[in-house]
Protein backbone atom coordinates (compact mmCIF):
# COMPACT_ATOMS: atom_id res chain seq x y z
CA UNK A 1 0.00 0.00 0.00
CA UNK A 2 1.35 3.35 -1.01
CA UNK A 3 1.10 6.13 1.11
CA UNK A 4 0.87 9.77 -0.07
CA UNK A 5 1.42 13.02 1.74
CA UNK A 6 0.24 16.42 0.93
CA UNK A 7 1.05 19.24 2.52
CA UNK A 8 -1.22 22.34 1.48
CA UNK A 9 0.86 25.76 2.48
CA UNK A 10 -2.51 28.86 2.98
CA UNK A 11 -2.29 32.11 3.78
CA UNK A 12 -4.07 31.12 7.10
CA UNK A 13 -3.05 27.49 8.05
CA UNK A 14 -0.83 24.89 7.21
CA UNK A 15 -2.04 21.33 6.33
CA UNK A 16 -0.55 17.87 6.46
CA UNK A 17 -2.64 14.82 5.36
CA UNK A 18 -1.23 11.91 4.91
CA UNK A 19 -3.68 9.16 2.77
CA UNK A 20 -3.37 5.89 2.05
CA UNK A 21 -3.51 4.73 -1.72
CA UNK A 22 -5.67 1.36 -2.19
CA UNK A 23 -6.03 -0.73 -5.20
CA UNK A 24 -7.75 0.62 -7.98
CA UNK A 25 -7.40 4.53 -7.45
CA UNK A 26 -9.16 4.88 -3.89
CA UNK A 27 -7.67 6.62 -1.01
CA UNK A 28 -8.62 7.37 2.19
CA UNK A 29 -6.52 9.81 4.98
CA UNK A 30 -4.86 8.39 7.19
CA UNK A 31 -2.87 10.94 9.31
CA UNK A 32 -4.08 15.01 9.65
CA UNK A 33 -2.32 17.88 10.85
CA UNK A 34 -2.49 21.67 10.51
CA UNK A 35 -0.42 24.67 12.76
CA UNK A 36 -1.53 28.16 11.84
CA UNK A 37 1.79 29.80 10.28
CA UNK A 38 -0.22 33.18 9.00
CA UNK A 39 1.25 34.08 5.63
CA UNK A 40 -0.90 35.95 4.82
CA UNK A 41 0.28 38.56 7.41
CA UNK A 42 2.81 40.24 4.83
CA UNK A 43 5.60 43.11 4.96
CA UNK A 44 4.35 46.94 3.38
CA UNK A 45 5.91 45.58 -0.04
CA UNK A 46 3.97 42.68 -0.13
CA UNK A 47 7.07 40.14 0.96
CA UNK A 48 6.43 37.72 3.44
CA UNK A 49 7.41 38.01 7.27
CA UNK A 50 10.78 36.58 7.88
CA UNK A 51 9.20 35.32 11.41
CA UNK A 52 6.07 33.92 9.62
CA UNK A 53 8.84 32.42 7.04
CA UNK A 54 10.26 30.79 9.92
CA UNK A 55 7.61 29.76 11.38
CA UNK A 56 6.59 27.68 8.23
CA UNK A 57 9.97 26.42 8.01
CA UNK A 58 9.70 25.06 11.10
CA UNK A 59 6.15 23.67 10.31
CA UNK A 60 7.05 22.24 7.95
CA UNK A 61 10.53 19.83 9.51
CA UNK A 62 7.95 18.53 11.58
CA UNK A 63 5.76 17.75 8.98
CA UNK A 64 8.93 16.05 7.03
CA UNK A 65 9.57 14.41 10.42
CA UNK A 66 6.00 12.86 10.81
CA UNK A 67 6.09 12.05 6.71
CA UNK A 68 9.25 9.97 8.05
CA UNK A 69 7.64 8.32 10.95
CA UNK A 70 4.67 7.08 9.07
CA UNK A 71 6.78 5.47 6.06
CA UNK A 72 5.51 8.40 3.52
CA UNK A 73 6.92 7.09 -0.08
CA UNK A 74 5.97 10.70 -1.75
CA UNK A 75 5.36 14.12 -0.39
CA UNK A 76 3.00 16.61 -2.44
CA UNK A 77 3.43 20.10 -1.96
CA UNK A 78 1.30 23.11 -2.77
CA UNK A 79 1.39 26.90 -1.90
CA UNK A 80 -1.95 28.84 -2.68
CA UNK A 81 -2.37 32.77 -2.16
CA UNK A 82 -0.24 34.14 0.28
CA UNK A 83 3.02 32.74 -1.78
CA UNK A 84 1.51 33.17 -4.76
CA UNK A 85 1.21 37.10 -4.29
CA UNK A 86 4.61 37.58 -2.45
CA UNK A 87 7.10 39.47 -3.72
CA UNK A 88 9.81 37.58 -1.97
CA UNK A 89 8.40 34.25 -3.22
CA UNK A 90 11.57 32.43 -4.88
CA UNK A 91 13.50 33.12 -2.35
CA UNK A 92 10.65 32.15 0.43
CA UNK A 93 10.96 28.64 -2.00
CA UNK A 94 14.59 28.43 -1.95
CA UNK A 95 15.20 28.31 1.78
CA UNK A 96 12.19 25.93 2.35
CA UNK A 97 13.55 23.73 0.12
CA UNK A 98 16.84 23.96 1.53
CA UNK A 99 16.15 23.39 5.37
CA UNK A 100 13.17 20.72 4.32
CA UNK A 101 13.89 19.14 1.01
CA UNK A 102 10.71 19.88 0.31
CA UNK A 103 9.73 21.03 -3.13
CA UNK A 104 6.60 23.34 -3.08
CA UNK A 105 4.60 24.33 -6.49
CA UNK A 106 2.59 27.57 -6.31
CA UNK A 107 -0.37 26.90 -8.05
CA UNK A 108 -2.24 29.66 -10.26
CA UNK A 109 -5.30 31.36 -9.13
CA UNK A 110 -7.23 29.25 -12.08
CA UNK A 111 -5.23 25.92 -10.82
CA UNK A 112 -6.99 26.92 -7.35
CA UNK A 113 -9.97 27.06 -8.49
CA UNK A 114 -10.23 23.97 -10.31
CA UNK A 115 -8.62 21.76 -7.63
CA UNK A 116 -11.32 23.09 -5.78
CA UNK A 117 -14.27 22.24 -7.93
CA UNK A 118 -12.63 18.88 -8.34
CA UNK A 119 -12.97 18.03 -4.62
CA UNK A 120 -16.64 19.31 -4.83
CA UNK A 121 -17.79 18.02 -7.82
CA UNK A 122 -16.02 14.36 -7.21
CA UNK A 123 -17.67 13.99 -3.73
CA UNK A 124 -21.01 16.13 -3.74
CA UNK A 125 -24.38 15.29 -5.42
CA UNK A 126 -25.31 18.27 -6.77
CA UNK A 127 -25.88 18.78 -10.23
CA UNK A 128 -25.93 22.93 -10.17
CA UNK A 129 -23.88 24.54 -7.64
CA UNK A 130 -21.72 28.09 -6.92
CA UNK A 131 -19.09 26.96 -4.73
CA UNK A 132 -17.58 29.46 -2.22
CA UNK A 133 -14.59 28.87 -0.72
CA UNK A 134 -13.22 31.24 1.75
CA UNK A 135 -9.55 31.20 2.11
CA UNK A 136 -6.94 33.45 4.14
CA UNK A 137 -5.56 35.35 1.24
CA UNK A 138 -8.52 34.65 -1.17
CA UNK A 139 -11.87 33.87 -2.08
CA UNK A 140 -13.17 32.10 -4.65
CA UNK A 141 -16.26 31.25 -6.57
CA UNK A 142 -17.19 28.91 -8.97
CA UNK A 143 -20.30 28.26 -11.03
CA UNK A 144 -21.18 24.79 -12.79
CA UNK A 145 -23.77 22.77 -14.29
CA UNK A 146 -23.85 19.58 -14.86
CA UNK A 147 -20.40 18.96 -14.12
CA UNK A 148 -18.97 21.88 -16.47
CA UNK A 149 -17.67 25.03 -15.28
CA UNK A 150 -19.64 28.12 -16.26
CA UNK A 151 -17.87 31.02 -14.69
CA UNK A 152 -14.97 31.85 -12.12
CA UNK A 153 -14.33 34.98 -10.22
CA UNK A 154 -11.14 35.05 -7.86
CA UNK A 155 -10.92 37.77 -5.23
CA UNK A 156 -8.04 39.23 -3.74
CA UNK A 157 -8.95 39.06 -0.22
CA UNK A 158 -9.90 36.16 2.28
CA UNK A 159 -10.19 36.06 5.72
CA UNK A 160 -6.74 37.09 6.67
CA UNK A 161 -6.54 39.97 4.34
CA UNK A 162 -9.52 41.60 5.22
CA UNK A 163 -8.31 41.31 9.28
CA UNK A 164 -5.41 42.98 8.09
CA UNK A 165 -7.39 45.55 6.17
CA UNK A 166 -10.02 46.59 8.38
CA UNK A 167 -9.23 45.79 12.08
CA UNK A 168 -7.72 48.63 13.83
CA UNK A 169 -7.89 50.18 17.23
CA UNK A 170 -11.12 51.99 18.07
CA UNK A 171 -13.18 50.60 15.97
CA UNK A 172 -15.75 48.11 17.43
CA UNK A 173 -16.03 44.36 16.63
CA UNK A 174 -19.74 45.46 14.62
CA UNK A 175 -18.20 48.44 13.17
CA UNK A 176 -15.67 46.54 11.57
CA UNK A 177 -17.98 43.79 10.43
CA UNK A 178 -20.37 45.71 8.31
CA UNK A 179 -17.44 47.73 6.83
CA UNK A 180 -16.12 44.18 5.77
CA UNK A 181 -19.36 43.25 4.09
CA UNK A 182 -20.11 46.85 2.41
CA UNK A 183 -16.53 46.19 1.35
CA UNK A 184 -17.03 42.61 -0.17
CA UNK A 185 -20.49 43.58 -2.01
CA UNK A 186 -18.81 46.40 -3.93
CA UNK A 187 -16.47 44.30 -4.98
CA UNK A 188 -19.25 42.01 -6.50
CA UNK A 189 -21.13 44.78 -8.02
CA UNK A 190 -18.80 44.16 -11.04
CA UNK A 191 -19.67 40.38 -11.72
CA UNK A 192 -22.32 40.10 -14.33
CA UNK A 193 -22.62 36.47 -14.71
CA UNK A 194 -23.72 36.42 -11.54
CA UNK A 195 -27.75 37.24 -13.19
CA UNK A 196 -27.07 34.34 -14.75
CA UNK A 197 -27.60 31.63 -11.74
CA UNK A 198 -29.80 29.58 -12.15
CA UNK A 199 -32.49 29.54 -9.22
CA UNK A 200 -32.15 25.75 -8.34
CA UNK A 201 -28.39 26.75 -7.93
CA UNK A 202 -27.16 25.22 -4.63
CA UNK A 203 -24.91 27.67 -2.52
CA UNK A 204 -21.47 25.24 -1.32
CA UNK A 205 -19.31 26.32 1.31
CA UNK A 206 -15.53 25.22 0.93
CA UNK A 207 -13.01 25.51 3.44
CA UNK A 208 -11.69 25.74 7.47
CA UNK A 209 -14.00 29.20 7.98
CA UNK A 210 -17.42 27.58 6.18
CA UNK A 211 -16.59 24.32 8.35
CA UNK A 212 -16.17 25.86 11.55
CA UNK A 213 -19.26 27.82 11.01
CA UNK A 214 -21.32 24.61 10.62
CA UNK A 215 -19.81 22.94 13.43
CA UNK A 216 -20.63 26.03 15.38
CA UNK A 217 -24.42 26.04 14.30
CA UNK A 218 -24.56 22.55 14.86
CA UNK A 219 -23.71 22.63 18.55
CA UNK A 220 -26.40 25.53 18.17
CA UNK A 221 -29.05 23.13 17.36
CA UNK A 222 -27.96 20.26 18.73
CA UNK A 223 -27.47 18.41 16.04
CA UNK A 224 -27.15 14.61 16.52
CA UNK A 225 -24.74 13.94 13.66
CA UNK A 226 -20.66 14.68 14.30
CA UNK A 227 -20.33 14.96 10.15
CA UNK A 228 -19.77 18.41 8.14
CA UNK A 229 -19.73 17.02 4.63
CA UNK A 230 -23.14 17.58 3.46
CA UNK A 231 -24.50 19.55 6.09
CA UNK A 232 -27.12 21.98 5.13
CA UNK A 233 -27.00 25.33 7.14
CA UNK A 234 -30.30 27.76 6.92
CA UNK A 235 -29.53 31.02 5.99
CA UNK A 236 -31.90 32.23 9.19
CA UNK A 237 -29.09 29.71 11.25
CA UNK A 238 -25.95 31.85 9.81
CA UNK A 239 -27.54 34.87 11.00
CA UNK A 240 -27.72 34.23 13.98
CA UNK A 241 -24.67 33.84 14.40
CA UNK A 242 -23.27 36.07 12.68
CA UNK A 243 -25.08 38.25 14.72
CA UNK A 244 -24.08 36.71 17.40
CA UNK A 245 -20.48 36.52 16.56
CA UNK A 246 -20.14 39.96 15.04
CA UNK A 247 -20.16 41.84 18.92
CA UNK A 248 -17.82 39.76 20.62
CA UNK A 249 -14.42 40.54 21.43
CA UNK A 250 -11.71 38.06 20.79
CA UNK A 251 -11.69 36.62 24.34
CA UNK A 252 -14.92 35.71 23.95
CA UNK A 253 -14.59 34.41 20.33
CA UNK A 254 -12.10 31.94 21.51
CA UNK A 255 -14.65 30.57 24.18
CA UNK A 256 -17.29 29.63 21.15
CA UNK A 257 -17.48 25.79 21.23
CA UNK A 258 -16.94 24.44 17.84
CA UNK A 259 -14.48 27.53 16.68
CA UNK A 260 -10.76 27.38 16.27
CA UNK A 261 -9.02 29.32 18.49
CA UNK A 262 -6.22 29.50 15.64
CA UNK A 263 -8.82 30.90 13.69
CA UNK A 264 -10.75 33.03 16.29
CA UNK A 265 -9.66 36.41 15.23
CA UNK A 266 -9.74 35.83 11.36
CA UNK A 267 -13.63 34.50 11.71
CA UNK A 268 -15.21 37.39 11.38
CA UNK A 269 -13.84 38.28 8.24
CA UNK A 270 -14.75 34.90 6.76
CA UNK A 271 -18.72 35.36 8.25
CA UNK A 272 -18.50 38.89 7.06
CA UNK A 273 -17.87 37.67 3.30
CA UNK A 274 -20.12 34.89 3.37
CA UNK A 275 -23.14 37.66 4.87
CA UNK A 276 -22.37 39.77 1.54
CA UNK A 277 -22.35 37.04 -0.71
CA UNK A 278 -26.19 35.55 1.00
CA UNK A 279 -27.46 38.97 0.71
CA UNK A 280 -26.16 39.88 -2.73
CA UNK A 281 -27.45 36.63 -4.26
CA UNK A 282 -30.47 35.84 -1.94
CA UNK A 283 -29.30 32.40 -0.82
CA UNK A 284 -31.17 30.67 1.66
CA UNK A 285 -29.55 27.50 2.38
CA UNK A 286 -25.58 26.71 2.54
CA UNK A 287 -24.33 23.03 1.44
CA UNK A 288 -20.98 22.33 3.68
CA UNK A 289 -18.48 20.55 1.59
CA UNK A 290 -15.60 18.97 3.59
CA UNK A 291 -13.80 18.43 0.50
CA UNK A 292 -12.15 21.16 -1.02
CA UNK A 293 -8.26 21.86 -2.62
CA UNK A 294 -6.61 18.98 -0.92
CA UNK A 295 -8.88 16.15 -2.28
CA UNK A 296 -8.99 17.86 -5.45
CA UNK A 297 -5.36 17.35 -5.52
CA UNK A 298 -5.70 14.11 -4.49
CA UNK A 299 -8.74 13.32 -7.18
CA UNK A 300 -5.75 14.64 -9.89
CA UNK A 301 -2.99 12.77 -9.17
CA UNK A 302 -4.54 9.27 -7.38
CA UNK A 303 -7.43 9.01 -10.41
CA UNK A 304 -6.23 11.16 -13.30
CA UNK A 305 -8.79 10.36 -15.50
CA UNK A 306 -10.54 13.07 -13.18
CA UNK A 307 -8.59 15.49 -15.19
CA UNK A 308 -11.25 15.10 -18.07
CA UNK A 309 -13.97 14.03 -16.65
CA UNK A 310 -15.44 13.96 -12.65
CA UNK A 311 -16.65 10.58 -11.06
CA UNK A 312 -20.11 10.75 -12.08
CA UNK A 313 -21.31 8.34 -9.02
CA UNK A 314 -19.57 9.87 -5.87
CA UNK A 315 -21.25 7.81 -3.36
CA UNK A 316 -20.38 4.63 -5.45
CA UNK A 317 -16.84 5.68 -5.11
CA UNK A 318 -16.71 6.59 -1.30
CA UNK A 319 -18.51 3.23 -0.33
CA UNK A 320 -15.64 0.91 -2.65
CA UNK A 321 -12.83 2.97 -0.95
CA UNK A 322 -14.54 2.55 2.90
CA UNK A 323 -15.39 -1.46 2.14
CA UNK A 324 -12.10 -2.21 0.40
CA UNK A 325 -10.37 0.26 3.74
CA UNK A 326 -12.76 -2.32 5.78
CA UNK A 327 -11.82 -5.10 4.08
CA UNK A 328 -15.35 -6.01 3.06
CA UNK A 329 -16.28 -8.93 0.43
CA UNK A 330 -16.86 -6.04 -2.19
CA UNK A 331 -18.58 -8.87 -4.98
CA UNK A 332 -21.08 -10.15 -2.07
CA UNK A 333 -21.68 -6.73 -1.34
CA UNK A 334 -22.55 -5.63 -4.58
CA UNK A 335 -24.67 -8.64 -5.10
CA UNK A 336 -26.69 -8.08 -2.35
CA UNK A 337 -27.51 -4.65 -3.67
CA UNK A 338 -28.81 -6.37 -6.92
CA UNK A 339 -30.89 -8.36 -5.12
CA UNK A 340 -32.27 -5.48 -2.63
CA UNK A 341 -32.97 -3.81 -5.83
CA UNK A 342 -34.19 -6.58 -7.25
CA UNK A 343 -36.74 -7.15 -4.25
CA UNK A 344 -37.33 -3.58 -3.72
CA UNK A 345 -38.92 -3.40 -7.04
CA UNK A 346 -41.29 -6.81 -7.17
CA UNK A 347 -42.19 -5.72 -4.01
CA UNK A 348 -43.32 -2.15 -4.29
CA UNK A 349 -47.31 -3.07 -4.28
CA UNK A 350 -46.76 -4.00 -0.84
CA UNK A 351 -44.44 -1.28 0.59
CA UNK A 352 -45.67 1.87 -1.89
CA UNK A 353 -42.28 3.64 -1.17
CA UNK A 354 -40.39 5.84 -3.61
CA UNK A 355 -36.99 4.92 -5.25
CA UNK A 356 -35.30 7.58 -3.27
CA UNK A 357 -35.13 4.50 -0.81
CA UNK A 358 -33.11 2.55 -3.07
CA UNK A 359 -30.36 4.53 -2.11
CA UNK A 360 -30.88 3.56 1.50
CA UNK A 361 -30.75 -0.16 -0.11
CA UNK A 362 -26.93 0.51 -1.91
CA UNK A 363 -25.31 2.55 1.56
CA UNK A 364 -26.48 -0.95 3.66
CA UNK A 365 -26.04 -3.64 1.12
CA UNK A 366 -22.66 -2.68 0.31
CA UNK A 367 -21.47 -1.54 4.09
CA UNK A 368 -23.43 -4.01 6.09
CA UNK A 369 -20.55 -6.53 6.64
CA UNK A 370 -18.43 -3.75 7.94
CA UNK A 371 -19.19 -4.57 11.49
CA UNK A 372 -17.72 -7.49 11.21
CA UNK A 373 -14.29 -6.41 10.72
CA UNK A 374 -14.34 -5.01 14.67
CA UNK A 375 -16.42 -8.03 15.81
CA UNK A 376 -18.24 -10.79 14.71
CA UNK A 377 -20.97 -10.77 17.61
CA UNK A 378 -23.50 -8.26 17.41
CA UNK A 379 -22.00 -6.99 13.99
CA UNK A 380 -24.85 -5.57 12.77
CA UNK A 381 -24.12 -2.75 15.93
CA UNK A 382 -21.12 -2.40 15.11
CA UNK A 383 -21.94 -1.89 10.86
CA UNK A 384 -24.95 0.61 12.23
CA UNK A 385 -22.25 2.69 14.36
CA UNK A 386 -19.61 2.74 11.26
CA UNK A 387 -21.99 3.66 8.77
CA UNK A 388 -23.25 6.66 11.30
CA UNK A 389 -19.70 7.78 11.32
CA UNK A 390 -18.64 7.20 7.72
CA UNK A 391 -18.61 10.94 6.38
CA UNK A 392 -19.62 9.34 3.29
CA UNK A 393 -20.25 11.31 0.05
CA UNK A 394 -22.68 12.34 -2.28
CA UNK A 395 -25.47 11.11 -0.56
CA UNK A 396 -27.72 12.75 2.31
CA UNK A 397 -27.14 13.20 6.20
CA UNK A 398 -31.07 11.92 6.54
CA UNK A 399 -30.36 8.62 3.92
CA UNK A 400 -26.91 7.73 6.21
CA UNK A 401 -29.22 7.29 9.49
CA UNK A 402 -31.63 5.65 7.69
CA UNK A 403 -28.68 3.29 6.24
CA UNK A 404 -27.81 3.01 10.04
CA UNK A 405 -31.03 2.31 11.15
CA UNK A 406 -31.77 -0.33 8.93
CA UNK A 407 -28.63 -2.33 9.77
CA UNK A 408 -29.32 -1.73 13.14
CA UNK A 409 -32.55 -3.36 12.87
CA UNK A 410 -31.10 -6.23 10.81
CA UNK A 411 -30.26 -8.77 13.97
CA UNK A 412 -32.63 -7.50 16.13
CA UNK A 413 -36.29 -8.95 16.98
CA UNK A 414 -37.38 -5.94 17.67
CA UNK A 415 -36.73 -2.14 16.74
CA UNK A 416 -36.61 -0.11 20.03
CA UNK A 417 -37.82 3.71 18.11
CA UNK A 418 -36.55 5.05 21.57
CA UNK A 419 -32.50 4.50 20.20
CA UNK A 420 -33.35 6.95 17.46
CA UNK A 421 -35.66 9.45 18.54
CA UNK A 422 -32.59 12.20 18.51
CA UNK A 423 -32.64 11.88 14.98
CA UNK A 424 -36.57 13.01 14.77
CA UNK A 425 -35.03 16.45 13.16
CA UNK A 426 -34.22 14.31 9.99
CA UNK A 427 -36.54 11.32 9.41
CA UNK A 428 -40.67 11.36 9.29
CA UNK A 429 -42.52 8.64 10.47
CA UNK A 430 -42.58 7.10 6.92
CA UNK A 431 -39.23 6.99 6.80
CA UNK A 432 -39.44 4.76 10.41
CA UNK A 433 -41.93 2.76 9.04
CA UNK A 434 -39.58 2.00 5.57
CA UNK A 435 -36.68 1.08 8.00
CA UNK A 436 -38.66 -2.05 9.30
CA UNK A 437 -39.39 -2.80 5.81
CA UNK A 438 -36.13 -2.08 4.22
CA UNK A 439 -34.60 -4.29 6.93
CA UNK A 440 -36.41 -7.51 5.74
CA UNK A 441 -35.54 -6.37 2.18
CA UNK A 442 -31.69 -6.35 2.91
CA UNK A 443 -31.84 -9.35 5.08
CA UNK A 444 -33.71 -11.27 2.46
CA UNK A 445 -30.89 -10.51 -0.09
CA UNK A 446 -28.17 -11.30 1.96
CA UNK A 447 -29.40 -15.07 2.80
CA UNK A 448 -29.85 -15.17 -1.10
CA UNK A 449 -26.62 -14.57 -1.43
CA UNK A 450 -25.74 -17.04 1.45
CA UNK A 451 -22.90 -18.93 -0.08
CA UNK A 452 -21.26 -15.37 -0.83
CA UNK A 453 -21.02 -16.97 -4.73
CA UNK A 454 -24.10 -15.58 -6.96
CA UNK A 455 -25.62 -18.69 -6.83
CA UNK A 456 -29.48 -16.69 -6.87
CA UNK A 457 -28.99 -14.55 -10.19
CA UNK A 458 -32.66 -13.35 -10.25
CA UNK A 459 -36.23 -13.08 -8.53
CA UNK A 460 -39.29 -12.43 -9.13
CA UNK A 461 -42.27 -12.20 -6.73
CA UNK A 462 -45.71 -12.76 -7.36
CA UNK A 463 -48.67 -11.45 -4.41
CA UNK A 464 -51.17 -13.93 -4.44
CA UNK A 465 -53.78 -13.26 -1.65
CA UNK A 466 -52.32 -13.72 1.78
CA UNK A 467 -48.66 -15.01 0.11
CA UNK A 468 -45.82 -13.61 -1.81
CA UNK A 469 -44.55 -15.98 -4.08
CA UNK A 470 -40.81 -15.86 -5.02
CA UNK A 471 -39.27 -17.50 -7.74
CA UNK A 472 -35.84 -17.54 -7.48
CA UNK A 473 -33.34 -18.25 -11.14
CA UNK A 474 -30.22 -19.79 -10.04
CA UNK A 475 -26.74 -20.31 -10.96
CA UNK A 476 -25.60 -23.62 -9.82
CA UNK A 477 -26.79 -24.84 -6.50
CA UNK A 478 -28.42 -23.06 -4.15
CA UNK A 479 -29.37 -24.98 -1.28
CA UNK A 480 -28.05 -23.00 1.24
CA UNK A 481 -29.13 -19.45 -0.19
CA UNK A 482 -32.81 -21.06 -0.38
CA UNK A 483 -32.77 -22.35 2.98
CA UNK A 484 -31.25 -18.91 4.37
CA UNK A 485 -33.80 -17.35 2.92
CA UNK A 486 -37.03 -19.57 4.35
CA UNK A 487 -36.15 -18.65 7.30
CA UNK A 488 -36.96 -15.41 7.04
CA UNK A 489 -40.71 -16.12 6.13
CA UNK A 490 -41.69 -15.66 10.23
CA UNK A 491 -40.25 -12.10 9.88
CA UNK A 492 -41.20 -11.22 6.27
CA UNK A 493 -45.00 -11.80 7.60
CA UNK A 494 -44.63 -9.74 10.43
CA UNK A 495 -43.85 -6.83 8.73
CA UNK A 496 -45.27 -7.26 5.04
CA UNK A 497 -47.95 -9.22 6.67
CA UNK A 498 -47.94 -11.74 3.88
CA UNK A 499 -46.72 -15.33 3.97
CA UNK A 500 -43.22 -15.95 1.97
CA UNK A 501 -43.30 -19.24 -0.14
CA UNK A 502 -39.49 -19.64 -2.15
CA UNK A 503 -39.87 -21.38 -4.92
Amino acid sequence: MEKIALIDLGSNTARLVIYDVLDNNYFIVCEERREPVRLGETEADGSLKQTRIMQAIATLKMFKEICAIKKVDRILAVATAAVRRASNQKTFLSDVYNATGIRITTVSEEEEANYVYQGVVNSMDIPRGLIMEIGGGSTKLVYYNRRTILHTKIFEFGAVTLYNKFVAEGKSPEQISDEMVAYVKEQMEDVEWFSELDPDTQLIGVGGSCRNLARIIRKVKKYPLDMVHNYVMDVADFNYVYNMIRTLDLDKKRRIKGLSSARADVFPSALAVIKAIVDHLGFEKIVTSGSGLREGVMFNYIVPQTLEKPISDSLGYSMQCFARHMGVNVSHAEQVFNLCVQLFKQLRVLHKFPRAYVRVLRVCAMLHDTGKSFKFYNSAKHTSYMILNSNLWGVSHKDIVMAAMVTDVYNREEFNTSDWVKYNCLLTEEDVEAVRKLAVILRLAVALDFGMRNAVTEVTCDVLGDSVIMKTELNGDAGLEINAANNMAMDFKKIFKKNLEIL
